[in-house]
């Protein structure tokens, strides 16, 4: 292919994009560029291709729309809001005969990431559509606190990870939004709006394709995602206000934020004239609280509700072998060396691609729990990464191959629509 036109616009640009066939439209490309797994129907072209040994999701798009999307995904990142990670954009595309081609934005895969249509399978359990709705509101929070207008909110433009018992959201879609430095009332209304309206027709969508039960209140998840992003902007937000003897509240306040998973960096605090009544409002607020804390300590970098698990797990530990008085982060250490890894390090090779190590820790801990109930003792870990390993592992998918979040019905390169457990 002659790369005389080419051109490749990228803040660390891998010499490997030069290998991938630009030459040709990308709904022609070969067998072996192509990665063989989930996609769907989209508005734009999109195919998951291999390169440098990992895997990346190409769009084919406007000049303007890819370099407006490549700029905003950058911006998220900074701001670490969760979303995809975007890698370029190739522009100056031509056919052998010297017909133009559109650019194309690159991002990197997301591993362990699920559709929502893989998720909305027949093996759901009750609660998913609520724990989906419940990250889909965390995220449309986070990115409002930080002044990003989506525009186009919906499942399709969101992928989901496994948070322990939850999920967590990204943005992998944002050609129609836009930065600004504080949002209004308004722009966070219209946008909640589109998202509840998008939400209940995806959800009707599936109804119709018979891969969600006719009883399921498409409209009241609807709603409930309107009513989970008011109650968490409020406590992220609101201005509380209490006598001056109470001041003890302030720091109620900040736990009530922290069990919510956010640090409070800076508080507004004011008193009246009379210095009788104290009004507080968070002024900065910044997700990740539980995940931060465990990274400062152990050096493991997972999902916020994961965090929270490995914490609690943390903490037993340090009461079991007597050490409360002790340096944390020492104790910290010997807990990752002497029960997390050898734990996460038991899972055969072929296995390890079925789950995040985190989640796989999250999962030997429910376990360990259930047998113990089953045989009333404490069940030592190496007898619970066995029977985990033998009897529930295997039957996992291998999350770290699903790939999507595109509007349209999920099915990999064959026709199949995959099944994941919720």
């Amino acid at each position: 292919m002659s790369s005389a036109s080419l051109q490749i616009t990228a803040a660390s640009p891998d010499p490997a994009l030069l290998d991938l066939p630009w030459d040709v439209a990308l709904e022609d490309w070969p067998a072996e560029t192509i990665a063989a797994l989930p996609r769907g129907i989209s508005r734009h072209t999109v195919r998951f291709a291999r390169m440098s040994g990992r895997v990346v999701a190409i769009k084919e798009i406007g000049e303007y729309v890819a370099f407006r999307e490549y700029e905003l995904l950058r911006q998220l990142r900074r701001l670490d809001v969760p979303s995809v990670v975007p890698l370029g954009v190739v522009s100056g595309r031509h056919t052998p005969d010297g017909e133009p081609l559109e650019p194309a934005l690159v991002t990197e895969h997301l591993q362990f990431a699920l559709p929502y249509r893989v998720l909305f399978s027949q093996a759901l359990r009750p609660d998913t559509a609520t724990r989906l709705i419940d990250a889909l509101a965390v995220l449309m929070v986070r990115l409002h606190l930080a002044g990003f207008y989506w525009g186009d909110v919906s499942l399709s433009n969101t992928l989901f990870r496994r948070d322990a018992e939850t999920f967590a959201a990204y943005l992998v879609d944002a050609e129609t939004g836009d930065l600004h430095e504080a949002l209004t009332d308004g722009q966070r209304s219209y946008d909640l709006e589109v998202a509840r309206v998008n939400i209940i027709g995806e959800l009707m969508d599936l109804q119709a394709g018979e891969y969600l039960e006719d009883e399921t209140d498409a409209v009241a998840i609807g709603d409930a995602l309107v009513t989970r992003y008011t109650e968490l902007w409020r406590a992220l937000t609101e201005v509380e206000s209490f006598g001056f003897g109470e001041r003890w509240r302030v720091q109620a306040r900040i736990d009530r934020l922290n069990d919510l998973g956010f640090d409070v960096d800076e508080l507004d605090i004011t008193t009246d004239v009379g210095g009788t009544t104290v009004r507080i409002q968070p002024k900065v607020v910044d997700a990740g609280h539980h995940s931060r804390r465990l990274m400062r300590l152990t050096g493991l970098d997972v999902q916020e509700n994961q965090a929270r698990r490995l914490l609690n797990d943390l903490d037993e530990y340090r009461a079991a072998t007597d050490r409360q008085r002790e340096d944390e982060s020492f104790v910290a250490h010997d807990w990752v060396t002497e029960i997390f890894e050898p734990a996460v390090r038991a899972v055969p090779r072929e296995l390890r691609a079925k789950l995040e190590p985190a989640q796989v820790y999250h999962e030997l801990l429910d376990h360990r729990w259930f047998l113990s109930q089953l045989q009333h003792r404490d069940v030592p870990m190496d007898q619970v990464v066995t029977s985990y390993v033998k009897t529930i592992l295997p039957l996992r998918p291998d999350e770290q191959a699903v790939l999507g979040g595109l509007p349209g019905d999920m099915r990999d390169e064959t026709g199949v629509i995959p099944v994941v457990e919720g």
